[in-house]
């Protein structure tokens, strides 16, 4: 066997047990979530409802109304599926954990973004990968070649371009770059229109620096090793710097009309899935009821 055939071989072997995990995580999810369908122009049937002054006659269900007390209206399910574009980072800095019985980042960064996927792909929404690796997909099988396709995509950060005009972006990672390389980069995708979502995760040592004593911290991503005599006298500078960059990064996000969320990687993976559904769900200013 071919190194490249060994590589696809055991790529393919980890897609079910992540489809598995991205199913159960959303359905957990989806029990305590609004769908995302809306009334509109379409023709799958959605509901009746109770005709309310300025509707047209001739948006009536006569047959309907007979048979209950009063008007009521044929509702239809909006037939254009929104697109939305996920990045989830593999990035080598993303392959790490300060524990066994915690998941590396990038894990988790991919479960959240598949997890999503699976409610938005049920609720009739189109999927695609930032990085234009993937088109906008729909239906039976979208989810696995999803899967596919995240494991193999970039790790640099999407380019512009790449996806329809004010379709929704979701970006997971740990975002420990440089805020203004991070900045030109979200710019440029805000600038094409829709919404946007930053979702960070972290490991909770990267939260507290819970180390003592002599340290050696070695970078993942050829920055080379820097090396503390006492870890515990740096902690108050290292979360200082990290609270800056965290604030740089929501402010970013403010000034985007983005959304900004933050996961550690011991915590549950409902907690920002729900949130996250939740803003794809809503109304955007200026775009209306779907």
């Amino acid at each position: 066997m071919t190194r490249a055939a060994g590589a696809a071989q055991s790529l393919a072997s980890r897609i079910p047990a992540l489809l598995l995990a991205a199913e159960r995580v959303a359905a957990t999810v989806a029990g305590g979530s609004h769908g995302r369908r809306r009334a509109g122009a379409g023709e799958t049937f959605w509901q009746f409802r109770p005709a309310m002054p300025g509707d047209a006659a001739a948006a009536i269900d006569w047959r309907q109304s007979a048979r209950a007390s009063g008007l009521f209206v044929r509702e239809t399910e909006w037939a254009a599926a929104q697109v939305v574009g996920l990045w989830s980072d593999t990035s080598p800095s993303m392959a790490w954990r300060s524990a066994p019985s915690l998941p590396e980042k990038c894990a988790r960064a991919e479960l959240l973004a598949l997890a999503l996927a699976v409610l938005l792909l049920k609720g009739g929404e189109k999927v695609a990968l930032l990085s234009g690796a993937l088109p906008p997909i729909t239906g039976n099988g979208a989810l696995s070649r999803l899967a596919l396709a995240l494991e193999q995509d970039s790790p640099d950060l999407p380019p512009a371009g790449r996806l329809p005009r004010h379709a929704e972006r979701v970006l997971v990672s740990d975002f420990l770059m440089p805020l203004p390389e991070l900045a030109a980069h979200l710019r440029a995708l805000a600038a094409e229109g829709g919404g946007g979502h930053l979702v960070q995760v972290l490991d909770p040592a990267e939260e507290s620096l819970p180390y003592d004593g002599r340290v050696r911290f070695a970078g993942l991503e050829g920055e080379g090793e820097t090396e503390l005599r006492r870890a515990e006298d740096s902690r108050a500078e290292y979360r200082r710097a990290l609270a800056a960059h965290r604030a740089g990064l929501a402010a970013l996000a403010r000034s985007l009309g983005w959304s900004f969320t933050l996961h550690h990687t011991d915590q549950p993976p409902q907690v920002p899935l729900l949130a996250l559904h939740a803003r794809l769900s809503a109304p955007r200013p200026g775009r209306g009821l779907r």
